[in-house]
């Protein structure tokens, strides 16, 4: 493994997705990847021990769901954050069309996006070049799309990532400048990110936010989400003290 990529780690009979966690070299992250089987405590120790040996101080999952958090906790992992989990089935009522122009997000548009990620997020949330470029392969087919100033072509005033894998749909990212709010940016991004995915043949679209962002869960509320009614979770544990095989 790399400090740079995330790359597949095969223990115990069991497939998990390790990297560095969002430009923090001491962080490492684990994942479940799509389709996989929820990992046993076993493998999970396996897993953590392995980090350990590499250098890493703490390890954080992906939003984990129900099923997939128990051989988690039972290695010693605990809750660091809890999101809300939305769904929108795609057959009901029309689409609401973008009032916003969004355009391809371009190569020299990273830097400006990635600054809107610090401005718009709390530093646990927040991307860098690696995260931006995770967000954009976690899916088979991605979009990513931005709404520019007001002249067109200045200044990018949110941004977002929406996925789709078979069937479902996903809302990888979406991000408003905190100077932009109100104005309309994250409805235009969600709609024409619905738009798409209904276009590209998926039938659902599922997305998270961290619980306390009121304003994220009204705008998909609106927008005809609705709460699961089992979260997601993102779990850490300390490596420090946490020994290698003999």
């Amino acid at each position: 493994m790399t400090r740079r990529r995330t790359t597949l780690l095969h223990v115990d009979g069991t497939t998990l997705r390790v990297g560095r966690w969002r430009g923090d070299q001491g962080v490492a992250y684990v994942a479940v990847p799509p389709g996989a089987r929820p990992p046993r405590p076993t493998a999970v120790r396996e897993c953590i021990a392995i980090l350990a040996r590499r250098g890493y101080q703490e390890a954080v999952t992906a939003a984990l769901g129900p099923a997939e958090q128990p051989g988690f906790l039972d290695a010693g992992f605990s809750v660091r954050e809890r999101l809300h989990l939305l769904h929108r089935d795609l057959h009901g009522p029309l689409l609401e069309r973008p009032r916003l122009e969004t355009r391809r997000a371009r190569r020299n548009d990273r830097a400006e996006v990635l600054g809107l990620d610090r401005r718009a997020f709390a530093p646990f949330w927040q991307l860098d070049d690696h995260g931006l470029h995770e967000a954009l392969a976690a899916t088979p087919v991605s979009r990513f799309r931005v709404i520019a100033g007001a002249d067109g072509g200045e200044g990018v005033q949110g941004y977002a990532i929406a996925g789709r894998a078979g069937r479902r749909g996903y809302v990888q990212r979406l991000a408003v400048d905190p100077d932009a709010q109100g104005r309309g940016v994250g409805g235009a991004l969600l709609a024409d990110s619905l738009q798409w995915l209904l276009r590209r043949g998926a039938t659902g679209v599922l997305v998270n936010t961290q619980e306390g962002n009121e304003a994220a869960l009204a705008l998909y509320r609106r927008a005809g989400f609705r709460l699961q009614p089992r979260g997601l979770a993102v779990l850490r544990t300390p490596l420090a003290a946490v020994p290698g095989p003999s």
